[in-house]
Order: C-alpha cells, then structure tokens, then sequence
C-alpha cells in the first residue's frame, strides 16, 4: 500500500510501522479471518480496514480520535498474519501504533478508569489478588455497575485458590537432560497456581532442572498490549536482569506471556537495553515447544480414556507460530483421543480485551463455548490464562461445566500417577 508517512516523525518505531504499512497489498485475505469483521461486518473492523485507518493518521490526514474506536476494538489476536499472503506484520504494526498514540488520546471516563485498573493491579499478584477479593462484595450489585466493571466481576472466581509456593530450584528426575528458567508470571499466579506447579513436575518428570528466578515479576506484555509501552519496558527490564543467562531456555505457559517477551526486541527499539532485549526474547520458549523438542519420557501406567478438545490460543497459534507441539504432547498419553474445533476465531479473551470491549468479547466467547460444547468432549485443553478463564466462564453461562485445563496440567496428572 503505497503511503507518504515519514517514520522519523514517529519515534523508534516510526521505520517499522511504514514497512508494515507498505507491505499490505489491500487484497482482502484478513477478513474472513479476523474475529471482529466476522462479528460486526465493517470494513474498518478489520484488519485491511484498520491499516488504512493507522495510514491515514500516521500521514496526518486523519484525527487519530476518529481511528480510536476501531484500533481499540482489534483484538490483537494476529489471526490475520497467517492468512496474509504478503506477509503483514500486522502485531508490529498494531502493537507500535497504539503505544504511539497512548501518550496523547483522550478515552471517556469509564474507559478511562477501567485501564487505570488494568494497570494498577494485573501486572501485580498481591494487589490483585486483594482486588479479586474486594470484587466478591462488588458482585452484589453487578447489575447495577458499568459494563466494563460488570465484566471484570463476572470473570472472577467465586473463591480463589490457594497460593503455591514453588522453591528456587526443582531438580531433574532421573539423568539430567536440560536447565531452565521459569516464568511463573502474574494473573496465574493468582487464578490458576496449579498451571506453574504442573509446569516444573512435568519438567522434572522428564529430567529438566527448573530454576524460578525469584526477583521476578511480570514481563509487561499484558500492558504492551494495549499501548503502556514505558510501563511494560519498566516491568521487563526488571527481567531483564532477573533471569539467568546460564540455562537452556526460558520457559513461559502462558501464550500471551510468551508471545510478548518474543517482542521485547520491538519493546525496546531506540533502547540501551536492545540487544540485550533481543537476546532474551531468542531464548524465550513455550513450554509445549521445549517438550517437544526435548521428547516426553514414556507414560507407562494405564490411563483413563478420554476426549479432548485442544483450543487454540491466539497468542500460540498465530503470533507464535506453535500449532503442532502441544498436540503431539497431548497425544503422547495414552487412551487420549484428541478432537479438534470448527471455529478458529479468537475466543474474545485477547489479553484484557474481554474487560474493555465486554459486548464483542461475550460474543465471541460464547461462540468458542458452543464449538467446544459441540465436540461432545470431556475437557476442553488450552496453553493460556486469558483463554482459561473467557473459555470456562461462557461454558458455566451455557450450562456445561466442562474441565477446563492447561496442557501441562493433563500431562502432569498422568505422571503423577506413576
């Protein structure tokens, strides 16, 4: 698409923002792939509507207050980029456009306010943790609250698990076969400990030695998302210096996570940190990738028969490329018969997504539910807090509660049977 941006105007990121724009070749391929075109039917809810849009204010020819309600309404999923056959980088795009246009846009009050939460508590166990329980009280008069805190209420637990603590070091079973650095991250922490403790004793399990650095804290993508660009750079140069550089790998099981320390060379353009950015994100894996590539040690005890329905997270599938290795583990336990969905749209959940843009996001929710529900399966498995939580919560609305569980957490049950 030809363009007349002039990338020195727009920061660090201004060359990378002008390339994407120039590679769109305005073809149409992204929308049939794109979860809000498919929703809403607008060509400026989709990702050939959008570009244009991000064109027209990077050239001055557009009020970007006029591109705001679209740009916020794209999930981000990058369901788009593998359907492109020019191969749009449409995350770098999006992801530069809206951290330039943070410092400057106006939102409407509540908007405002729900943003201001996101980040003031996500990015935190402790203190959100404590919202989560103050959101118990605020449930009793849900109905009677704004739509975006309604939403934030209705995601949560009605009790929250207890904490897990995890040592610095878990040793390898057996011969040791590989050492690596785990990311326990921050929301499943909170929500979902069990994923982390599954984690290191599938590990374990299979002679990896795990090391959980312990100055660390979140790795910022959740805020990367949605524009806090100098808040995220603040959370992951923190990690920066936090994890090891004598390991194999650093492992992350939360899609999201992984997908945004894969963008820290992004995050950090125009930086002193951004070599060393780069060079943390090339040993950033999903740990259904190292597995894989590792090779599980044989489940030898009999195993229950079940259907599973793998869905497929946004931010593994598309941004990250990782479709197969989660499903070649999943396989690998015996008596398992994998089962595959009809929709391969965004599950609405998209980092913080389905607290700012409820309505799409229940849609788009319950229609993921449906699929699932659809299988006829008897757990539904996916490599993803945020999807975790969308998927489980519209399951309960349609009346099937459904297990809902992480891959690593399937895998760890059958060893631990052993």
């Amino acid at each position: 698409m030809q363009h007349s941006i002039l990338p020195d105007n727009h920061g660090p990121r201004g060359q990378a923002m002008a390339d994407a724009v120039q590679s769109c070749v305005h073809c149409g391929f992204c929308l049939a792939a794109c979860p809000t075109y498919s929703v809403l039917g607008e060509e400026m809810d989709s990702p050939r509507g959008r570009i244009y849009l991000m064109k027209t204010v990077l050239e001055g020819d557009l009020p970007a207050e006029d591109a705001q309600p679209y740009i916020d309404r794209c999930l981000g999923c990058m369901g788009c980029e593998p359907a492109c056959p020019s191969g749009v980088p449409y995350g770098e795009l999006l992801t530069s456009y809206r951290a330039l246009q943070n410092e400057t846009q106006s939102r409407p009050l509540i908007d405002s306010v729900t943003r201001r939460m996101i980040v003031e508590t996500l990015p935190y166990p402790a203190r959100f943790r404590a919202a989560a329980r103050l959101g118990k009280l605020g449930k009793l008069v849900q109905g009677a609250l704004p739509e975006q805190l309604g939403a934030m209420l209705g995601l949560l637990p009605d009790t929250l698990p207890a904490p897990i603590a995890l040592p610095n070091v878990i040793p390898a079973k057996g011969e040791r076969r590989a050492r690596v650095a785990l990311l326990t991250g921050c929301v499943q922490t909170v929500l979902a400990p069990d994923i982390n403790k599954a984690t290191v004793d599938v590990l374990s399990a299979n002679g990896v030695e795990v090391v959980i650095p312990q100055g660390q804290g979140c790795c910022g993508s959740i805020l990367s998302h949605i524009g806090e660009a100098d808040r995220a750079m603040h959370l992951a140069r923190h990690n920066l210096s936090a994890f090891p550089t004598d390991v194999d790998a650093i492992i992350t099981n939360a899609a999201g996570c992984g997908s945004g320390m894969h963008e820290y060379g992004l995050l950090f353009k125009g930086q002193p940190e951004a070599q060393q950015a780069t060079d943390f994100a090339h040993r950033v894996q999903d740990v259904s990738v190292f597995l894989a590539d590792l090779g599980l040690r044989e489940i030898t005890t009999p195993q229950p028969e079940r259907r599973v329905a793998y869905h497929d997270a946004c931010h593994l599938a598309y941004a990250q490329g990782v479709i197969d290795p989660p499903r070649d583990l999943l396989e690998h336990i015996p008596n398992l018969t994998l089962l595959e969905l009809d929709n391969g749209l965004c599950c609405g959940s998209a980092g913080t997504y389905n607290l700012e843009q409820p309505e799409i996001a229940a849609e788009l929710g319950q229609l993921k539910a449906q699929s699932i529900i659809d299988t006829q399966a008897d757990m539904v498995v996916m490599g993803n807090i945020g999807c975790f939580t969308q998927i489980e919560t519209h399951l309960a609305q349609l009346g099937q509660a459904l297990p809902v569980k992480h891959t690593v957490q399937v895998l760890a049950e059958a060893y631990r049977e052993e």
